[in-house]
């Protein structure tokens, strides 16, 4: 059966055929590196991370790219504001950047290059499509001419006439129609700045996604281009006409675009006090999986709102699945591996659900009905950790690392001192040591063997 995907280009679900398959060409448009990544960062990184992850599964070979901006307006003048320089601006929130996506358990792509080791490329590009008549220089600037190019608008479905209507040319600006955009930009003073055919500038931010997708992907023609819905216009329409322009082939077959971001149904702002970063989440909420699961739960193109009582159902909901995989794990199953049909039923539920445009939801709704049956047939051990086995091999396509802290040692000794207060019905002494446990965030299971597990809360 076939991948289906919503494309954003052509506003149809169609299935999923590569240029070359089983090769995949993938890029996503990756962070600008002036501040702590936060929340809406990492459901754009894990999105994509899942959505190839499961190309994987399916037999797919994905060469995946997701760049680097160093360079822009925000850097500069947060650089400026902070009184560092660019350099060092950017060195600390390119490592801030590499440390959340390790403790989010997210994949590096195989390629994450940085806008400013790409310069010469992005000169060469332009100085292209000025040859083609589709650019041209104005006062150290240079501007991409959008009326010379007949399909601009197709992926955002807007016509000329209406950007028009909200756009106006800056006093500072040399463009000849308030549509074109920059592709080059004249370096004011005490500005990093590049030598190039125009004077000392630096690239403008849509030009960079062209050339290093098509450069480091080694075709004209991308499978995915995937970004935030957010992007669309003006930044992905403005790739296609600058790609297109130059090649005159499709800059992508498929677009994907993941909805948006809010708190507590507001765009999050520093302005309004909900800014969440990814370091902020995991100091209180301690596990990334609460903040996958949280990611699971709506469709990737559909926005999300984020609130801390939909995090507390995500934590009771993350326990429950853990319940059951410490559970599972602790019976005596035989060494036999054994094949229930309803458990397969259900793996193949999740892979239609998955080639179904990445339906998340139903895919982790597929992941609680292993749980619910592993749980109705705990006395059947070899069926209980087929639905274990079932259920990891498919909580890591969706990124889910599903583990808890390591044991210390000290929580095995009171254990052991509880059940022999236990046994010597010192119940005073038992109920203690419980409470002790419980102040250290230990939850105690006795068994009907007589046994103690343990669990960490979350």
């Amino acid at each position: 059966m076939p991948i289906y995907i919503q494309n954003s280009l052509s506003r149809r679900k169609e299935p999923f055929e590569p240029t070359k398959p089983p090769q995949v060409n993938m890029y996503t448009c990756g962070v600008t590196v002036y501040d702590d990544c936060h929340i809406g960062h990492a459901r754009s990184l894990y999105i994509f991370d899942v959505i190839r992850r499961y190309l994987v599964y399916r037999g797919f070979k994905v060469n995946f790219v997701r760049n680097i901006t160093d360079i822009d307006d925000k850097i500069i003048n947060r650089a400026n504001e902070l009184k560092v320089s660019w350099e060092d601006l950017v060195a600390k929130y390119i490592q801030r950047y590499y440390e959340d996506i390790e403790v989010l358990g997210i994949s590096r792509a195989d390629f994450e290059p940085r806008a400013t080791e790409n310069i010469p490329d992005m000169i060469k590009y332009i100085q292209a499509l000025i040859e083609r008549g589709f650019a041209y220089e104005s006062g150290g600037d240079v501007y991409f001419n959008v009326r010379k190019f007949s399909g601009y608008g197709k992926l955002s479905g807007q016509s000329i006439d209406a950007m028009e209507s909200g756009t106006r040319i800056e006093p500072t600006e040399h463009k000849k129609d308030p549509l074109d955009f920059a592709l080059w930009k004249k370096s004011k003073e005490n500005e990093p700045f590049w030598e190039s055919p125009w004077g000392n500038g630096r690239p403008g931010w849509h030009i960079e996604c062209s050339v290093m997708s098509q450069k480091y992907l080694k075709v004209d023609t991308l499978d995915i281009h995937a970004g935030g819905r957010d992007l669309i216009f003006p930044h992905h329409e403005n790739e296609i006409a600058q790609a297109e322009a130059l090649t005159g082939k499709p800059f992508a077959k498929y677009w994907i675009h993941h909805g948006l971001l809010t708190i507590n149904s507001q765009k999050m702002s520093k302005s309004l006090g909900n800014f969440v970063t990814i370091t902020d989440f995991l100091s209180k909420h301690r596990y990334a999986d609460i903040l996958k699961l949280f990611f699971l739960s709506a469709h990737y193109s559909h926005p999300i709102d984020y609130s801390e009582e939909k995090i507390t159902e995500v934590k009771q909901a993350l326990e429950r699945i853990l319940i059951f995989l410490d559970k599972a794990q602790n019976l005596a199953a035989s060494k036999k591996a054994g094949q229930f049909q309803d458990l397969e039923n259900l793996k193949q539920e999740f892979i239609k659900a998955m080639d179904d445009d990445f339906n998340l939801p139903q895919g982790l709704a597929v992941i609680f009905e292993l749980v619910n049956a592993g749980n109705k047939k705990l006395d059947d051990a070899n069926y209980a950790f087929c639905a274990r086995a079932i259920l990891l091999e498919l909580a890591g396509i969706l990124g889910l690392e599903l583990h808890r802290e390591a044991m210390h040692e000290d929580v095995d000794d009171l254990i052991n001192q509880r059940n022999e207060a236990r046994k010597n019905k010192n119940f005073k002494e038992s109920d203690r040591i419980r409470k002790e446990l419980e102040l250290k965030g230990i939850v105690l299971e006795d068994t009907k063997d007589g046994k103690t597990t343990w669990r960490k809360k979350l």
